[in-house]
């Protein structure tokens, strides 16, 4: 419970200096996702340097459970990424 309070007054911290969250997060990859060429779902990574960099970022903030992995997921579920295979229909609509 402990860090759940750290990581909210750390991610107000990051809404007051950025203006926004999402401001913050996506100058990462400068308002631009990252269209990875993804043959197979298997090929994606778990982490890449910029989710290490990103989690680094974050845990500097204050933030704890920040791990690259679960950075990177953030960043496919929020369309920072895109590593649906190439020959998906939602890859190019992505």
């Amino acid at each position: 419970m402990n860090a759940t309070i750290t990581n909210a007054k750390a991610f107000m911290e990051i809404q007051e200096e950025f203006g926004s969250f999402s401001k913050y997060i996506w100058n990462f990859v400068d308002g631009t996702p990252i269209k990875n060429n993804v043959k197979i779902y298997k090929e994606a990574p778990a982490n890449t340097p910029l989710s290490d960099a990103i989690s680094k970022d974050l845990k500097k903030r204050g933030f704890k459970f920040v791990g690259s992995t679960v950075i990177y997921a953030q960043m496919q579920a929020t369309g920072m990424v895109n590593d649906h295979e190439a020959s998906c229909f939602r890859y190019h609509e992505v």
